[in-house]
């Protein structure tokens, strides 16, 4: 297990000023606002002096698809009030609606959210920091290919997958008074990352999470849940969190930790029903940072907004080892937190319906579980892989579509593709022959060579070409004999028998076999001869019987030789005409 040292913890914090500027709707209990209030706090109590602040990167679209469907994130980036009505069907298809509403400016929430948690996770690969916060993200509960509970954009789940380049395993554990169920799901049947969650169970949102939710195939018994009832207080909490996570870190020997610190199980939320002071809430955050492994901070619920500012300042005291006065300091949001003006969420007297006995069973079958999960599983060593994908690709049109090496080359326009064009004038016949300056036909110029090379998967793959394809060169002028004929005439590229790129060989790598080959090493004088007859596919082979055309003379004579071979013809014929008429 990667320790660090205490004296030396480097913290980062994210936080963007826009996140307070969005708004859910009125009447929404989520308050983006709540994080302003967080940092107006944090800057207040001059906590900036010790830690590095920063403004995360907005999460692209590519980035939020590591996890996100295409079509869904799609849809977050176009949909809008305005044209809402236009998206219904898919409205509802993405479970976007009441609990997940649409309000202006929704695409770049989410991609605030989710670049700083990516950007968090990116500090400790990186070794730049220690423990990395962003109270915007801990959206816990998106799913893969729609919103839920608030939440549209899983940042935990981007963030984890790009902790897992790393560590060869992550551990999340979730103090939310609501299951993390869309982080549980996206791991669900791994065990590179085990998710713990203390939740509120039973009759309440989402409704998952029980103690026998254990995960699936190679992640059995790395999903750990432990249920709770109303009324949870400080003292019970942490009786059985403390074991609960000591155990985990000590057997699974995690390479990071992220910890979600949802403040609706604070005392006196409006949605929640828990009994934890916020230094109860706090003391979880302590324990998992006193085991000196790289830790991730993220915020999640939380809907009485000046407890959740509260509690998150203290915590980002407590990150960096400072003790905050309990007096608040003067802030622009001073109001919410009278009449005391303090820094604390008191527990109240709530009954806790969790009893002893209740605790004990559920500790014991949790406990029971983690049984199965064998010390510190193993993960194959394996390059790490790219980080962030390049602006030329982030631009590109085509930039979910995967070509083969073969495919690009198909791209590539040949020179003489368009060599018959109405536009090119007079260099139809400079293009199909490429004479070079002394007038010679055949010797094409070392650019020309160059440009065959690259177009070889061009040339081989024409008889395999899709029919439509070959349907539109059928139209055109050019054919594919001139293609042929313009390769046949660069002889000095290309093999002529085996049409693969080479270069000019010498006479001992010819006469030279192959290992498996059987044949005995040829003479030089039947490798010529061989020379002489090859040919490349699609051209009729040469009779080394009929006379070679060298110049005008040759060929006067061949033209005498065939009008002499006609006469005799002729002469022959009549004669067999005679003869039986004769007869």
């Amino acid at each position: 297990m990667s320790t660090l040292s205490k004296s030396k913890r480097r913290v980062s914090y994210f936080y963007d000023e826009d996140i307070g500027n969005y708004t859910y709707g009125q009447g929404h209990p989520m308050k983006p606002h709540r994080m302003r209030m967080t940092h107006d706090l944090v800057v207040n109590y001059n906590l900036f002096k010790k830690m590095e602040v920063l403004t995360p990167h907005r999460a692209s679209f590519r980035q939020m698809t590591r996890f996100h469907t295409d079509e869904y994130i799609n849809f977050l980036e176009r949909v809008t009030p305005i044209n809402v009505e236009e998206l219904s069907q898919q409205q509802t298809r993405f479970n976007v609606g009441e609990d997940c509403p649409i309000f202006e400016g929704l695409f770049e929430f989410c991609s605030i959210s989710a670049g700083g948690s990516i950007d968090a996770a990116n500090k400790l690969t990186s070794g730049e920091s220690d423990i990395a916060i962003n109270w915007s993200g801990g959206l816990h509960h998106a799913k893969r290919f729609e919103a839920s509970g608030f939440c549209y954009v899983n940042d935990i789940v981007l963030a984890i997958l790009e902790l897992l380049r790393y560590y060869e395993r992550v551990l999340y554990v979730d103090i939310d008074i609501h299951h993390g169920d869309g982080v549980e799901e996206a791991f669900y049947s791994t065990d590179r990352v085990l998710t713990c969650s203390f939740h509120k169970f039973g009759q309440f949102f989402p409704g998952t999470g029980d103690v026998s939710d254990i995960g699936i195939g190679k992640g059995k018994h790395y999903a750990v849940n432990f249920p709770l009832k109303d009324g949870m207080d400080d003292w019970n909490y942490q009786n059985l969190f403390r074991p609960v996570v000591q155990h985990i870190i000590e057997w699974y020997r995690p390479g990071a930790i992220v910890l979600q610190c949802g403040a609706d199980s604070l005392a006196g939320d409006r949605l929640g029903c828990f009994n934890l002071s916020m230094k109860g809430h706090a003391a979880c955050v302590d324990f998992v940072k006193d085991f000196n492994i790289p830790l991730m901070v993220v915020g999640g619920g939380g809907y009485t907004v000046r407890n959740v500012a509260r509690a998150w300042t203290y915590e980002t005291g407590l990150l960096l080892g400072e003790q905050l006065k309990e007096d608040l300091p003067y802030n622009n949001y001073l109001e919410y937190y009278g009449p005391h003006y303090k820094l604390e969420v008191p527990a109240n007297n709530m009954e806790n319906m969790n009893t002893p006995a209740y605790l004990a069973d559920m500790k014991a079958k949790v406990f029971e579980n983690l049984r199965n999960i064998p010390f510190a599983p193993s993960v194959q060593m394996h390059h790490v892989p790219s980080c962030e994908l390049s602006d030329e690709d982030e631009n590109d049109d085509d930039a979910d579509i995967r070509m083969s090496q073969r495919q690009r080359n198909m791209r590539v326009v040949p020179e003489n593709e368009l060599s018959d064009s109405e536009d090119e004038g007079n260099r139809r016949n400079e293009r199909n022959y490429h004479t070079n300056g002394n007038g010679k036909i055949g010797e094409s110029s070392p650019r020309k060579s160059r440009k065959i090379l690259h177009n070889d998967t061009e040339i081989r793959g024409l008889g395999s070409r899709p029919s439509k394809i070959s349907r539109h060169s059928e139209r055109g002028k050019s054919t594919r004999s001139t293609l042929i004929s313009d390769e046949v005439n660069n002889n000095s590229i290309f093999n002529n028998r085996s049409n693969v790129p080479v270069d000019v060989p010498s006479i001992t790598s010819i006469m030279t076999p192959s290992s498996s080959s059987s044949r005995p090493p040829a003479a030089p004088s039947e490798i010529i001869k061989e020379e002489q007859v090859s040919t490349f596919p699609g051209i009729p082979t040469i009779d080394p019987e009929t006379p070679q055309v060298n110049n005008e003379n040759d060929l006067s004579n061949v033209e005498n030789d065939n009008n002499n071979a006609m006469d005799i013809d002729n002469i022959e014929a009549d004669r067999t005409l005679k003869e039986t008429e004769d007869a």
